[in-house]
């Protein structure tokens, strides 16, 4: 028998046409099956967290049957209370399926700690600059001190008290400059 003829043969039309019916079947029962295990046509609306504590989420989030997980502070932003939400991933409105995790973005409890720099012998537009590029703000109650340059950096004071290099301030403090004076102890 040559292979054209196997191919009209009544055997081999039959087993083509179970395989095709074969082949329906079983992507309907698939299609069927994904449908009921992924929860086809369930949607949840995500609320908006923003600005609530934990405690506010986790109740809003159980009555949907919704989970949570912190990823991350950011840097402390004054308009949000502490240890609040500033960001959610979906976003509040998405549509999502039960038992889905929300990631949120907390608010720290305040502004993190910076580093003094070494600025002594810098002039005092260079320090402004310097401390207000790392998140510092300068005062304007300058100390002149005795010394050979003018508006030359010679220490710095906050709350009226002298800091050094390696000193950690929350970031936005007011840092005052104390200043050389130009004459040099004329």
């Amino acid at each position: 028998m040559s292979l054209l003829q196997f191919l009209k043969s009544k055997t081999f039309l039959i087993q083509l046409a179970l395989a095709v019916v074969g082949l329906l079947l079983f992507i309907f029962l698939l299609q069927w099956w994904l449908g009921y295990t992924t929860n086809h046509n369930q949607k949840i609306q995500v609320p908006n967290l923003h600005k609530k504590s934990l405690a506010e989420v986790e109740k809003s989030l159980n009555e949907l049957d919704l989970g949570f997980i912190v990823i991350d502070s950011a840097s402390y932003n004054p308009e949000y209370p502490k240890k609040s939400v500033i960001d959610q991933n979906p976003e509040p409105g998405d549509f999502v399926k039960e038992k889905r995790k929300i990631y949120l973005t907390l608010n720290p409890s305040k502004f993190r700690d910076v580093a003094i720099p070494d600025l002594n012998g810098k002039t005092k537009r260079q320090a402004t600059t310097h401390l207000r590029s790392i998140g510092f703000k300068v005062g304007t109650n300058y100390t002149y001190v005795p010394d050979i340059g003018k508006d030359v950096v010679r220490g710095l004071k906050h709350n009226g008290k002298q800091i050094g290099l390696g000193d950690k301030l929350p970031k936005n403090s007011t840092i005052d400059l104390i200043l050389g004076d130009g004459r040099g102890g004329e």
